[in-house]
């Protein structure tokens, strides 16, 4: 299985260099990712991975295969020591959504239109609950969780980071 940062900094360059399609095979596998160009904020433009493993090859091995970007999360929330008491007993129980990727966070489909969500909303495992912009490309994010919103932890246009919390949901 292919390395989901591995994927996602592919995506980056494609749309960096404007590429429409890019195909890569090494001896344990073989990723096509094909995108229409001028993608808008209806996900038209969204990358389609096709991935296929290669029979028989050994796994890839050594410092390229080992996925890690360099990047992270570390730093980007508070360290529970000091986070506020009664918050984390107010939050047991919750299910975070979290971001996929780095970008600008919208909370609504355009600047006229209500948000998606907001905190008391019902949703289930397909609702959309925001738009994440990565490099001109408008990624739909769904909650991929049952329940009802409890907080919303993001302002409409913040740029945010990969893995960081956005909604707390109490799942159903």
């Amino acid at each position: 299985m292919i390395d989901i940062r591995k994927l996602k900094e592919l995506v980056r360059l494609m749309v960096d260099n404007d590429l429409s399609e890019l195909n890569l095979e090494d001896q344990a596998e073989t990723v096509t990712i094909k995108r229409a160009l001028g993608a808008g904020p209806g996900g038209a433009g969204a990358p389609i991975v096709h991935h296929a493993p290669v029979i028989g090859a050994p796994p890839a091995t050594g410092p390229a295969a080992d996925g890690s970007s360099g990047g992270g999360s570390a730093g980007s929330e508070p360290a529970a020591s000091g986070a506020r008491p009664e918050a984390a007993d107010s939050d047991a129980g919750l299910l975070a959504i979290e971001s996929p990727m780095v970008g600008t966070c919208y909370l609504s489909p355009n600047p006229d239109s209500p948000p998606y969500v907001k905190a008391g909303a019902t949703i289930d495992a397909d609702t959309v609950v925001c738009l994440v912009e990565a490099m001109k490309v408008f990624n739909e994010i769904k909650s991929e969780v049952s329940g009802t919103i409890e907080r919303v932890l993001i302002k409409n246009g913040q740029a945010i980071e990969y893995g960081q919390k956005l909604f707390l949901v109490r799942p159903s």
